[in-house]
């Protein structure tokens, strides 16, 4: 069983959470250019997220099975650092963060939830497709003449 929590003052599992977040992003390593801001993230920095962010926390008992953060902007959430265990990938717990987030969006007024995947990730514009976000447009990272990223958007009913 899956339990969300929010990231209150107090947790402690910093390291765990940086862990956690690069392992779900290690396969993207060679695959995406530019590599991942995940490999910037630090205990500090992530510890800092929080403070500007809403941070979801997926436990599976005392295992920290995913997270996923929430940026407020004037009409949406943007999501970002959506991230499995890896062994625990395929088995809802990204789902259940997704409706967490949702249900923080929809209490605080905000009918969009937004994201970005990279150009490279065709699966995971399939799977964001499949959970309802439609993409609404590409950019590109600073210093690329080409599209790096695509961004995806959910109005929540």
């Amino acid at each position: 069983m899956v339990k969300i929590a929010q990231i209150e003052a107090g947790f402690d599992r910093w390291e765990g959470l940086l862990d956690l977040i690069r392992a779900s992003f290690a396969y993207m390593d060679g695959v995406i250019d530019p590599p991942s801001s995940a490999h910037r993230l630090t205990i500090d920095s992530l510890a800092k997220k929080t403070v500007s962010e809403i941070g979801f926390i997926a436990w599976r008992g005392d295992q920290l099975a995913g997270c996923v953060f929430l940026a407020e902007k004037a009409d949406r959430f943007y999501l970002g650092k959506l991230a499995i265990a890896p062994e625990l990938q395929r088995a809802g717990i990204g789902r259940v963060l997704l409706v967490a987030a949702e249900a923080h969006a929809k209490d605080h007024g905000k009918p969009v939830i937004e994201l970005q995947t990279r150009v490279e990730l065709t699966g995971n514009h399939a799977a964001f497709a499949r959970l309802g976000f439609q993409e609404t447009g590409r950019t590109a990272h600073p210093g690329f003449d080409r599209s790096t990223s695509v961004t995806m958007r959910k109005v929540l009913s």
